[in-house]
């Protein structure tokens, strides 16, 4: 999914086998997706074989789908909606995001052939394999230092999985003076969605510290500004908070 987000609009199907609304959305969407002729690409997630997929996306309830570009969610809905309703709602997707919208509209050119690589590394991550999955993108991104896709879908996974290790109570425990647990409760706070509040805590760390904590503040607040556009608003916001508080 992160990987293929990064040429084309990515809708995620999360769904159940149990759940009755999933049965009748499902079909919609495969028909849509076909129709697409590449403009946009499916990708369906069972939320019980994949819980922690389930738990990065904050699914509270089935049917739901996640628009992804560029390895982010852009745009989500919940439970079950007309085709008229769909195509449209991707339409302003479209229109929203425009040019840094990977993909085309269906009947312009086609999409470059997948990397087989990439394929299999997105098997991995589509059955839960995460551990291996990252391990395939990393190897890739390091023989291939130009791969920005690969180099993109590591980090994406990287991040999400140190995100997901923590417990999310460290951002009302972290204690102001202890890097580690601010660091901790800033990605606990990305991965909720909340990334003005997660750069909010990285810089005051780095207001508070010096030497090699705020070295390694400003380094972590450096990575997780790679997993966004630099021209999203929260970024460049959030990098005149950081000269502030170096100078």
């Amino acid at each position: 999914m992160l990987g293929r987000s990064q040429q084309q609009l990515v809708l995620v199907d999360l769904w159940a086998e149990w759940c009755g609304p999933c049965k009748q959305l499902s079909p919609v969407l495969e028909s849509l997706a076909a129709r697409a002729q590449g403009a946009w690409v499916l990708a369906k997630i069972d939320v019980d074989a994949n819980p922690r997929i389930a738990q990065a996306f904050r699914v509270q309830s089935i049917p739901m789908v996640v628009a992804i570009a560029q390895g982010q969610p852009v745009a989500a809905f919940n439970g079950v909606r007309s085709e008229a309703e769909i195509s449209q709602w991707v339409g302003e997707i479209f229109d929203q995001l425009g040019d840094a919208l990977p993909g085309a509209p269906a009947g312009e050119a086609e999409p470059e052939p997948d990397d087989p690589r990439m394929v299999a590394a997105e098997d991995k991550l589509n059955a839960g394999d995460f551990e291996s999955a990252l391990a395939d993108y990393r190897a890739i991104a390091e023989a291939e230092p130009g791969n920005l896709e690969a180099a993109s879908a590591a980090r994406n996974l990287e991040f999400v999985l140190r995100a997901q290790a923590h417990d999310p109570s460290i951002v009302d425990t972290a204690a102001p003076a202890d890097v580690d647990a601010q660091l901790a409760a800033a990605d606990v706070l990305l991965l909720a969605q909340r990334p003005e509040d997660a750069f909010d805590r990285i810089v005051g760390v780095i207001r508070v510290t010096s030497g090699d904590e705020r070295t390694r503040a400003r380094t972590r607040l450096l990575e997780l500004f790679e997993l966004f556009d630099p021209a999203e608003p929260f970024v460049v916001a959030a990098r005149r908070k950081l000269a502030s508080a170096l100078f």
